[in-house]
């Protein structure tokens, strides 16, 4: 069998995108910012993505500027909100569970003299709101928290985070990394009072090397790029138009197909769950996201049983795709106080709606037959 359980990593284009991609390399290949027919075709697409976006997201079209994926749109948030609002204060809030894409960006701002906290996770993965109401403060300009995590799928209170921020400063910014989230569940960052969204286009069926980010029209941001001046100053350069269509199209048919998707990806969670955990010596450290299983197998380090099972045709990741090809020991991981002997055996399974039971009834047959021989010959 060839099953693919690293949807969370990236996913596969759909026939849609793939097809109104080709329509833009092939038919409107003019640059979007040249007054001709072509530029004009090709601003067509943009303008149709860029609407499909504001849809799903419930906001005007101008506050959604096209990026090259989920880590540009994070930095532009954070990078450029910290220094357009720096004279108001110095101090940002995030978590020690953020993707690579947050966390460095704001390691950057700490080397240029911003006050960081850093806010602590519970067993599951979320949030103290406690917590993060004592840790504001007259400083605080900028709040960071993702909605749904990468490895472990806890989906973190975003609503109830944003409504603590604003009760203490409306003019505290507030941004959320929906990577994760975005085409997976209903996110409306206006009515929640969230100011910035970062998405991407391969994490639902959209191709590479496109993202997106929402900023709310009376946030200050400076860009971080520099040039022609395309998305309004915000995001110079050249738009990818096949990327930003087949982005724009994996986003309306995701949504058109959100519950069923939903229900599908969760079936195959739970059977993978359900059959894992009654090996031996198997735990379970999941979320709620309806895409995302993290197990750990005792006494048989991460690595060596991914490779075991992609030699059986399973294809899963030992954490976050993004970190390395060398992962080290996850922060998210230690951060929800997993044992020291988990730590290194933990493996992430993620879903998308082309997987089946069927594929997960097979993980766990071949897990049944792996782990006694893999755990026979670690060293003590």
């Amino acid at each position: 069998m060839d099953i693919y359980f690293d949807n969370a990593a990236t996913t596969k284009i759909i026939p849609e995108v793939r097809e109104i991609m080709l329509e833009t390399m092939d038919l409107e290949y003019g640059n979007p910012s040249s007054m001709h027919k072509k530029g004009i075709g090709a601003e067509k697409y943009i303008r149709y993505a860029r609407q499909v976006l504001a849809k799903q997201l419930k906001c005007e079209p101008k506050e959604i500027a096209f990026t090259s994926g989920g880590t540009e749109s994070n930095n532009l948030a954070l990078i450029g909100i910290a220094l357009a609002n720096k004279r108001a204060g110095n101090h940002i809030i995030t978590t020690g569970i953020e993707h690579a894409s947050v966390y460095n960006p704001i390691l950057y701002l700490q080397d240029l003299g911003f006050r960081v906290t850093f806010l602590k996770v519970d067993s599951f993965g979320k949030i103290d709101l406690e917590e993060l109401e004592n840790s504001l403060c007259e400083d605080t300009i900028l709040v960071s928290t993702m909605a749904v995590n990468n490895e472990i799928g806890a989906v973190e209170p975003i609503e109830e985070a944003a409504r603590i921020v604003k009760a203490y400063n409306k003019a505290i910014i507030y941004h959320v990394d929906a990577i994760q989230a975005f085409g997976k569940m209903v996110v409306y960052p206006k009515r929640i009072g969230v100011d910035a969204l970062s998405v991407s286009g391969h994490k639902i069926h959209g191709p590479k090397g496109s993202g997106a980010l929402f900023v709310d029209s009376h946030v200050k941001i400076k860009p971080i790029l520099y040039g022609g001046g395309q998305e309004k100053g915000l995001r110079s350069g050249t738009e990818n138009t096949a990327a930003i269509a087949g982005m724009g199209k994996a986003a309306e048919v995701m949504y058109e197909r959100l519950e069923e998707n939903r229900r599908k990806m969760s079936a195959v969670k739970q059977a993978l769950i359900e059959g894992a955990t009654k090996l031996p010596d198997v735990t379970d450290h999941s979320g709620e996201a309806p895409h995302i299983a993290s197990l750990s197998f005792k006494g048989v380090r991460s690595e060596v049983l991914l490779h075991a099972l992609e030699e059986k045709g399973i294809c899963v990741s030992a954490g976050s795709a993004c970190s390395s090809n060398h992962p080290a020991v996850s922060g998210v991981l230690k951060a929800i106080g997993l044992e020291k002997d988990l730590l290194e055996s933990t493996l992430r399974f993620s879903f998308s709606e082309y997987n089946t039971i069927e594929e997960a009834e097979y993980t766990v047959r071949v897990l049944k037959e792996l782990l006694p021989v893999l755990r026979k010959f670690t060293r003590k």
